[in-house]
């Protein structure tokens, strides 16, 4: 009997460690392929693309990035959306497009653009977005009549959410994100004017405790690149951060950091906020001193 006790006892915790194992399989699977789930989760059929931007008819064009142009169309459950139509010839390859589904789609934070889904066939890469109305910040703060919507009350509105935005992505996710490159037309305004940091293709996952990392493929755009990253391809939350210092002076002077007027001269923003100028009288006036000049005159 001690024999046969012992016999039942040894094969009912044989059986109840290959249940375990059958149980715990698939939720590992699930895990290591996490990203992969969610995105053929929201994966859309072209047909139903093509039917939401008719086609991706001209009148239905949002506008035109360096990646390729966008489109408004509405779903059949009657959604607004943006679709972003991958150019073949953009230099984003299928790295960069399942980078963009993959850290998008696990991003919740109200000053982030939100990923609906994407699409996959063939040539076209396309990835849909939700509508955002007022279309990207650069639209306004750039143009001579637009600019007026945007008083000290709303600029700081949009400061303070793109801040919020950047400090989802480098602290309070469960991933640390550098976007790579921020900047005024990767800002997008809602219908109440509220900044959604958007076109994450170039943005990189990074360990949470690592300071900075290295990279031989510099990308972004040039003037809003911190000097270590543009020189020497490295970064971290600091160079999204001097990407937001530069933002930011445009959005108060309404000027474009690679052409700033000043006076009758055209010159570089930074160069005029960050270098000591010599002035007529001979003394050396600081930076601070020069910008609140300009500023206020």
């Amino acid at each position: 009997m001690a024999v046969v006790a012992s016999v039942v006892g040894f094969l009912l915790l044989l059986l109840c460690i290959w249940i375990c194992l059958r149980c715990r399989k698939p939720r590992e699977n699930e895990e290591s392929a996490d990203g992969m789930i969610k995105a053929e989760s929201l994966q859309y059929d072209l047909a139903t693309v093509r039917a939401a931007t008719k086609n991706f008819c001209e009148g239905n064009k949002l506008g035109q990035g360096g990646f390729g142009a966008v489109y408004k169309g509405k779903l059949p459950n009657g959604q607004d959306v943006a679709v972003k139509r991958l150019s073949s010839a953009s230099g984003q390859g299928d790295l960069e497009f399942k980078n963009e589904v993959l850290l998008v789609a696990k991003l919740q934070h109200r000053n982030l653009v939100r990923l609906f889904g994407f699409c996959l066939k063939g040539d076209e890469r396309l990835l849909i977005y939700e509508f955002v109305p007022n279309t990207s910040l650069d639209h306004f703060i750039f143009d001579p009549t637009k600019c007026a919507q945007l008083d000290w009350e709303r600029r700081y509105k949009i400061i303070g959410g793109i801040a919020r935005g950047l400090l989802y992505l480098h602290e309070d996710s469960r991933l640390r994100i550098i976007h790579r490159d921020l900047k005024p037309s990767n800002i997008l305004l809602d219908e109440d004017m509220n900044p959604k940091i958007a076109d994450f293709g170039m943005a990189r996952l990074v360990v949470r405790d690592e300071t900075k990392a290295n990279t031989s493929r510099v990308v972004g755009t040039y003037g809003y690149m911190a000097p270590e990253y543009a020189m020497h391809g490295q970064f971290s939350v600091k160079s999204d951060v001097f990407s937001f210092g530069v933002l930011l002076l445009e959005i108060v002077s309404g000027q474009r950091n690679s052409c700033f007027q000043n006076g009758e001269s055209i010159e570089d923003l930074l160069s005029f906020v960050s270098v000591e100028k010599l002035e007529g009288r001979g003394r050396i006036e600081s930076p601070r001193s020069n910008f609140e000049k300009w500023f206020n005159s």
